[in-house]
């Protein structure tokens, strides 16, 4: 399906009406929340402050023929209601499954692939240890045990208590729904059982290292796993409640497969185009070229509109930010407008970040020493995510000091993808994209500067020899290259402090925490400003949840009237 075009600038319809309802940013869960909403018959605008639509979930061709998921690159957290409701695979999506889904090479001359296959993966894990090739299935059924009791939440606002005044038919409304709530969490824990429950326990609030160390004993094994719980976080495997970040990037599926992460056909934003068709075709109207300033506020409490960057007032008494809470509260919302206790709450949430990523053109497949496999086509090594220098947990935690004592790892942490293997539109015939997500580097390094050209181009050459360790002559395939690191990710995204989630994914800060105790359920301080990003419940990812949550709960208090 062709993509629809977007209007460029605040045009004249933009500003010579009053819409129901205005979305700040066109991320995904924007796009998710405007799509909603105009099904639901309301006149939405999204205003994007870029030129391309997606946030974190956009395709661009940074190099001369070469499409980059720039951000984002794998897609399995997307919530399968809002690809059903939104009917996406009509609007244009379609998902590319990997298999094998995970390859670790070792300096050695082993490797490890993991994937959907149950004999493939004990057949691998067997090389290394038949007791691990053995527990690995119920190490997995375990996990899908635990996914099945996060759906109900996902799909769910937080059981919020009510944060205004509220007559007595409202507030009894709200605790028979909390009510149904933690009546349908109960049935979940008791369907789990005693033993499995405590397990869960255990998973949420140990740290990673300490769950794989309880299941298995090979390093290859526990290190290719333990990438998944410290993934765009700061965290170590040692970090207690890194094991939940493990959970979050298991608990998705493909075509109904749980666990399956593929690749989307034109990439990330492909996503996000989806989505805004289906919003468009219900009637939204969605801006590029168009920041927001300011928010405009009436009685020091109600939202009215926003101001843009060009001084346009657009008007709406309701407004879905799809901002992170700290740019949303601390800088689009006017100083004194709200509450002295949510404003501290808001400002020392942690936003801080290790990850960069690395968006690689190249002339040739990566040939891995360990495979033995000499040929220019893509093999099983290619199709999955490729832990580079993730052999031990060890590993991963001494790169993760590095970062703590404020220089990027000497040995870091790299994820590979290849989408392009699987994608044949995305890249030149015979040549490759390649996705590089990196661990761990500081937003402002004691050793230099992520401004400083010099600097950004040595780490980028840094992590293209550790590559070369396990895939000789990959610097000399590298044609051009686009590096974000946390303060570019920053500036160039909006995510402030380069965090990906839009905030830490930290126990203190799910659920009802979220982005702070009290506002979990979208609502905010000021009557008609919701958030509906990442920063909200359930939380980072493309997920689509917080957008399709936020939207849900608009919809009702309208019909409260």
């Amino acid at each position: 399906m062709r993509p629809r075009t977007f209007t460029t600038t605040a045009n004249a319809t933009l500003k010579s009406k009053k819409w129901d309802a205005l979305i700040i940013g066109g991320g995904h869960n924007g796009l998710t929340a405007a799509a909603y909403l105009a099904r639901g018959g309301l006149s939405v605008a999204v205003l994007e402050r870029r030129h391309v639509i997606g946030g974190a979930a956009v395709t661009e061709e940074l190099v001369p023929g070469f499409k980059f998921s720039r951000c984002s690159y794998l897609q399995s957290l997307l919530r399968p209601s809002v690809i059903k409701e939104l009917e996406l695979p009509k609007h244009g999506l379609k998902l590319l499954k990997r298999n094998p889904s995970s390859f670790t090479p070792c300096i050695d001359g082993r490797y490890l692939l993991l994937g959907p296959d149950k004999t493939l993966n004990h057949s691998e894990i067997s090389k290394f240890s038949l007791k691990d090739a053995d527990a690995y299935p119920r190490y997995e059924n375990q996990l899908e045990n635990f996914c099945k009791f996060m759906d109900l939440v996902l799909d769910s606002p937080p059981p919020e208590s009510l944060q205004h005044k509220s007559s007595l038919n409202e507030q009894l409304k709200n605790k028979l729904q909390n009510s149904v709530f933690w009546a349908s969490c109960l049935r979940q824990v008791s369907s789990l059982g005693q033993k499995e429950m405590v397990e869960f326990m255990d998973l949420l609030l140990a740290p990673a290292s300490k769950v794989l160390n309880n299941w298995f004993e090979t390093d290859v094994l526990k290190a290719t796993l333990a990438t998944d719980a410290v993934i765009g976080s700061t965290a170590s495997v040692h970090t207690p409640g890194s094991g939940y970040v493990l959970l979050h990037h298991v608990m998705g599926e493909t075509d109904g497969d749980r666990g399956i992460w593929s690749c989307v056909e034109g990439g990330m934003g492909s996503i996000s185009m989806a989505i805004s068709n289906a919003a468009m075709e219900a009637g939204a109207h969605i801006v590029t070229n168009s920041e927001v300033s300011q928010l405009l506020i009436e009685d020091s409490s109600t939202v009215s509109g926003v101001i843009l960057a060009d001084a346009t007032k657009v008007h709406s008494s309701i407004v879905l930010s799809n901002a992170t809470p700290y740019r949303t509260f601390m800088e689009l919302v006017p100083n004194d407008t709200l509450p002295d206790d949510f404003v501290r709450a808001i400002k020392h949430s942690d936003y801080s970040s290790a990850t960069t990523k690395i968006n690689v053109a190249v002339d040739k497949l990566p040939q891995f020493e360990c495979c033995k496999l000499n040929h220019p086509h893509a093999g099983p090594q290619h199709f999955g995510s490729i832990h580079i220098g993730s052999e031990s947990m060890e590993e991963i935690h001494s790169a993760s000091q590095d970062a703590v004592n404020g220089v990027p790892s000497r040995r870091p942490v790299i994820e590979m993808t290849i989408p392009s293997t699987l994608d044949k539109t995305i890249s030149p015939p015979g040549m490759h994209v390649i996705n590089l997500f990196v661990q761990y580097t500081p937003y402002k390094p004691l050793d230099g500067d992520w401004q400083d050209h010099e600097y950004r181009e040595s780490f980028a050459q840094k992590c293209f020899k550790l590559i070369d360790e396990y895939a000789p002559g990959f610097s000399t395939s590298v044609i051009g290259y686009d590096m974000l690191t946390p303060p570019d990710l920053e500036r160039e995204i909006g995510l402030t402090g380069g965090n990906i989630f839009h905030g830490a994914m930290g126990l203190d800060s799910l659920f009802l925490m979220r982005p702070v105790k009290g506002w979990s359920n979208y609502k905010t301080p000021l009557k008609g400003l919701y958030l509906c990003g990442s920063g909200a419940h359930p939380g980072g990812g493309v997920m689509g949840a917080p957008g399709r949550n936020a939207a849900h709960l608009v919809l009702q208090d309208l019909k409260k009237g």
